[in-house]
């Protein structure tokens, strides 16, 4: 590893940093860049998802992507972990806090707000950062594909039911065009991309593909930090203003997600998945779809309702988090 690959969690904790001194400073360039969105999809930090992904996409060789059919294990358990306890699990961690542990210091309002917020990151499961984090932990390319298909695939018939169902909401609209934008956003185009730009490397000759993909890592890592600091740049304000009830969220939320991953990692032992595989399929549970969780917040309750801040909460304790969970995964790999 390379002197930048290996200090990542230090770049990423200069980012957050940057992020936030950057925002106060310049808080209308900031106000402008997050106004550059369509359906509540950012086109910067759509570009730099792409950066991310993109070089995972071209390893994907779909020769190999119909053998995951004879391995269905991994995928039971992203779905079964997803589905079946995620969502469930967040909504217990936002009442124990918020209506006990924290209720002191919340109003009533603020708190329900809050545990909505939170239900709705829990019903949201990640879409494109796992493609980054599956990389970091050289997870199958192939297998995560189908791993983040199929989940798209359930959340498109399994969001809107089991959020209003927690929410205890008849009146639930899913935001089409935030879910339909960024699945093609995120998922087909840099596929279709990826397919294509393997076939020509491909055909110059057998070593051109991972001498490619060699050359991107290095911006795929770049395009992580600035990802990093433009989130938290757009939240810098907000970050100064409300910290105490921000901390108040991120306390439930990281519980949630090292909880998520320890379940997740028990039962891909006891399954025996290989490293490769069993690596992404802890982590697509962990991680959210904040574009969908924040679109429904603000949509549901408002711009600056306690639904809206926790949603916004989940997005930036998400990488600082993902990162630990990806070290404590290299350090198992055989």
């Amino acid at each position: 590893m390379g002197l930048f690959e290996r200090f990542l969690s230090v770049w990423v904790a200069l980012g957050i940093l940057a992020g936030v001194v950057l925002g106060t400073w310049q808080p209308e360039a900031f106000a402008w860049l997050a106004g550059l969105e369509w359906a509540s999809v950012n086109g910067v930090v759509a570009v730099l998802i792409w950066v991310m992904i993109y070089p995972m996409m071209i390893q994907i060789d779909w020769s190999a992507v119909k053998d995951v059919g004879r391995k269905p294990q991994g995928l039971a358990l992203t779905l079964v972990v997803n589905w079946l306890i995620k969502p469930f699990t967040m909504a217990g961690l936002g009442v124990l806090f918020f209506h006990h542990i924290f209720a002191p210091w919340v109003d009533p309002q603020t708190a329900n707000e809050t545990i909505a917020g939170m239900i709705l990151l829990g019903v949201a499961p990640c879409t494109a950062m796992v493609f980054v984090w599956s990389q970091l932990v050289k997870g199958d390319a192939n297998y995560t594909l189908v791993q983040v298909s199929v989940n798209d695939l359930i959340m498109v018939v399994a969001f809107a039911p089991i959020a209003a169902f927690l929410l205890g909401v008849t009146d639930l609209t899913v935001p089409w065009e935030t879910l339909l934008l960024s699945t093609a956003l995120y998922v087909v185009l840099p596929l279709l991309a990826g397919m294509f730009t393997r076939r020509m490397l491909a055909r110059r000759s057998p070593e051109a593909v991972g001498q490619w993909v060699a050359r991107l890592k290095p911006w795929s890592v770049v395009g992580l930090i600035v990802t990093v600091v433009l989130l938290f740049g757009f939240q810098a304000d907000t970050l100064l203003r409300q910290p105490g009830l921000m901390l108040m969220i991120a306390v439930p939320l990281i519980l949630q997600t090292y909880g998520i991953f320890f379940i997740a990692w028990w039962g891909a032992r006891w399954l025996k998945l290989p490293h490769n595989i069993a690596g992404p399929a802890c982590l697509i549970g962990t991680s959210n779809f904040f574009e969908l969780a924040v679109a429904v917040a603000i949509s549901l309750f408002g711009l600056h309702s306690g639904a809206a801040l926790a949603t916004v909460v989940g997005v930036l304790v998400e990488v600082p988090v993902m990162l630990s969970l990806v070290a404590m995964i290299n350090a198992k790999r055989p």
